[in-house]
């Protein structure tokens, strides 16, 4: 009892001195400082501003009235009703709309035959064409949708009157040219604001992101000072690495929990993002989620010889990484192999469980997989930051008797 009361004592002593150390290099390490404390809210709010009008309007389109009457012309002042497109060039002929629509002074073109108002007046289905620029989806969606939804009212509304003239009633007229009526409801995003469906995926990718990079390069630091030996604990025992596992991770968890605070809870009600989710669960989840960043980001860590490996190696997988989280692109359309390894990284399971939990305001309980996954990185990559310091040390001693010391 004895002897396990003073290895635990020497387990304390080791576990605070490697707590304060990472503090110390946190703190006077501008570049660490930067990435770990600051970069995330600066990306936050830089992205948090750049999608601040949520929803793209006012998109300049073109149309080339070929008919020139004023049923044509009553088709083009409702393009300018709706808040989506307005019509910013009547260009005469599809040639000058095709130099409008390269130059990108518009982003889309209707062209109104010259038949319209005869096949639209003799009951004959009236052909209208719809030029629309895809390279840039949510323009293309904007334009599209605007031009369908106005072109289809415009239609049905003609069909009305002629069926009030031909002596129909008006609840006949009504369920003939709208036989259906809907009512839409936008379910945790009212607005469809494209801001409001990617900063939540965004926030907790940069979480992870963060943390490889910034604790990538102090276990670079780490690794020029032969610090892993010299803060492990006296002897050899089994347990040697884990207070500096603990250590470190302690640390790190204490940063985030700080600036998680901040941008879940201020800067969310600064910008208007969902909050539907309880805050004990939304805490609890984020808790999880941390561990398993701090434990995947000191395992890789160790593999950095120089701390300018880490900003080399990781910084171009913030893409692939937003990829597989599912966000980008649907999850049923990425190939199995890529889902799969989709599965190794926390941010997979952390946007996810946390989009269901913030803005869906889901229970602990629906998000019970993506928790589990995430205990499961944990212990795995908590093991194997172990090991991998138990590797270092190894190597750092072999080195340090190759060179006499």
């Amino acid at each position: 009892m004895n002897r396990f009361t003073r290895q635990m004592a020497s387990y304390l002593q080791q576990f605070g001195a490697v707590v304060r150390n990472e503090f110390r290099t946190i703190f006077t390490d501008g570049g660490v400082l930067l990435i770990l404390v600051f970069a995330m809210l600066i990306y936050a709010t830089a992205y948090s501003l750049a999608y601040g009008s949520q929803v793209l309007r006012n998109v300049p389109i073109g149309v080339v009235d070929a008919c020139r009457t004023a049923t044509s012309r009553s088709l083009i002042e409702t393009f300018n009703a709706g808040p989506n497109t307005y019509v910013a060039y009547e260009p005469t002929d599809m040639e000058e709309a095709r130099e409008l629509f390269y130059g990108r002074k518009i982003y889309g073109v209707v062209y109104i035959p010259s038949d319209y108002e005869r096949k639209l007046v003799g009951g004959s289905q009236a052909d209208v064409a719809i030029y629309c620029d895809a390279s840039y989806f949510l323009m293309y969606r904007q334009v599209f949708q605007e031009l369908v939804t106005t072109i289809g009212q415009t239609g049905a509304m003609v069909e009305f009157r002629r069926l009030i003239a031909k002596g129909a009633d008006i609840p006949q007229a009504q369920a003939v040219t709208q036989p259906v009526i809907y009512q839409s409801h936008n379910l945790f995003n009212p607005y469809l604001g494209y801001g409001t469906f990617v900063m939540p995926a965004i926030i907790i990718v940069i979480i992870q992101q963060t943390m490889l990079i910034g604790i990538g390069m102090i276990g670079g630091t780490w690794r020029e000072h032969g610090l892993y030996r010299k803060l492990r604990p006296a002897g050899r025992g089994r347990m040697s690495t884990l207070p500096i596992v603990l250590g470190r991770a302690t640390v790190y968890a204490l940063i985030y929990a700080v600036t998680c605070a901040y941008v879940l809870g201020l800067h969310y009600r600064m910008f208007h993002f969902p909050m539907n989710g309880q805050t004990g669960a939304v805490a609890l989840f984020t808790a999880v989620y941390l561990a398993a960043c701090i434990a995947m980001s000191i395992a890789v860590s160790t593999l950095f010889r120089y701390r300018e490996n880490s900003l080399l190696l990781l910084l171009w997988t913030s893409i692939p990484v937003l990829m597989l989280s599912g966000i980008s692109y649907p999850r049923e359309g990425i190939p199995e192999w890529m889902f799969a390894l989709g599965k190794l990284f926390p941010s997979s399971h952390g946007v996810n469980g946390f989009i269901r939990i913030q803005t869906m305001g889901a229970s602990l309980g629906e998000v019970f997989v993506e928790i589990k996954w995430l205990v499961i990185l944990t212990v795995a990559y908590g093991g194997l930051a172990c090991i991998g310091i138990h590797q270092v040390i190894r190597r750092e001693e072999r080195e340090r008797c190759g060179k006499g010391e």
